[in-house]
């Protein structure tokens, strides 16, 4: 008795559809993201193509008639004038601090609700509560109940036990900007690190404890390497946000005493002194460098997307 075997069936080629009605398909699916499309263009993209176009004009608006092209002296002038350059190192100091001090603060609180205990879910609820404040709620929260010199909780604090008190905003005026845009950042922080803390592979961790290895171990040697694309991630997503703050500088400081970062030293330009032109020149360096920081951002977003879809 002889076996007979039976070929495989080739399945037969997919055919993609070609022609007007396919092309007519096509556009009907997209038909309904157009408006969005559009309205995204209106209101994000000709405003911007405007500014980078005023950019290049020497224009006060309170001598619209005197209106002239200069070409890039607008930029040169934000790069070489001395208070515009002080406004630029005033940002990336605000920048770093903020951003490095709320990611170790993050990882620390985020370390503390990665373990069970009783109550997590409130504690949790609680901390996440100063990232949904409004801006210019904080800064005032900020400035009245914590720093004010009569009746500021700090300085109650401190007449308790005897000790001095400080005027926090003038002794101290860009590390009182600081701490209030911490304490607003810092769940952030705290949020994408515990996404990430939850994410790690419970099996290695439980491997490395019947190896020995103790909490500091598997900490160093595990949990922050798998860490180190959510922490590229909270960097730069803060960093993109904090590098256009203003209304913590503008709400705390007024842009005094040395605080006046790059989109207050914008606001200064355009409102105060009328300058559109330069105005427009800072507001595109501005853009330009949160666009070079998105762009880092998007890559490590994606890197953690490849990194799931492998691990899946």
């Amino acid at each position: 008795m002889t076996a007979t075997t039976t070929a495989p069936v080739a399945a037969p080629p997919v055919r993609t559809p070609h022609g007007p009605n396919a092309r007519l398909r096509a556009w009907a699916t997209r038909a309904p993201l157009l408006p969005a499309l559009v309205f995204m263009i209106v209101v994000t993209q000709l405003p911007f193509v405007a500014t980078v176009v005023i950019s290049f004009f020497d224009w006060n608006a309170l001598y619209p008639g005197a209106r002239r092209f200069t070409g890039l002296d607008n930029y040169h002038q934000v790069l070489t004038d001395a208070d515009l350059r002080h406004s630029v190192w005033t940002t990336v100091l605000l920048t770093a601090t903020v951003v490095l001090a709320s990611l170790v603060l993050g990882l620390g609180l985020a370390l503390l609700l990665d373990r069970r205990f009783r109550g997590r879910g409130v504690v949790r609820t609680l901390l996440i509560a100063p990232f949904l404040v409004v801006p210019v709620a904080a800064a005032l929260l900020w400035k009245h109940v914590l720093y004010n010199p009569e009746y500021g909780l700090l300085n109650g604090l401190l007449h308790y036990v005897g000790g001095p008190q400080p005027d926090w905003i003038s002794d101290t005026p860009l590390l009182a900007v600081e701490a209030s845009l911490v304490w607003q950042w810092t769940p952030f922080m705290m949020l994408i690190l515990l996404a990430g803390l939850q994410s790690r592979d419970q099996q290695q961790i439980e491997a490395a404890r019947v190896d020995g290895a103790g909490d500091w171990q598997i900490f160093r040697h595990l949990t922050l390497p798998h860490l180190r694309r959510y922490l590229e991630l909270g960097a730069l997503l803060g960093s993109i946000y904090i590098v256009q703050n203003f209304d913590a500088v503008f709400t705390i400081t007024s842009g005094g005493l040395g605080t006046a970062n790059l989109p207050y030293t914008v606001y200064q330009s355009f409102y105060q002194a009328h300058e559109n032109g330069l105005a427009s020149a800072a507001g595109v360096l501005v853009v330009i460098g949160s666009i070079v920081i998105a762009t880092f951002a998007l890559r490590v977003v994606s890197s953690l997307f490849r990194e799931e879809v492998s691990r899946a």
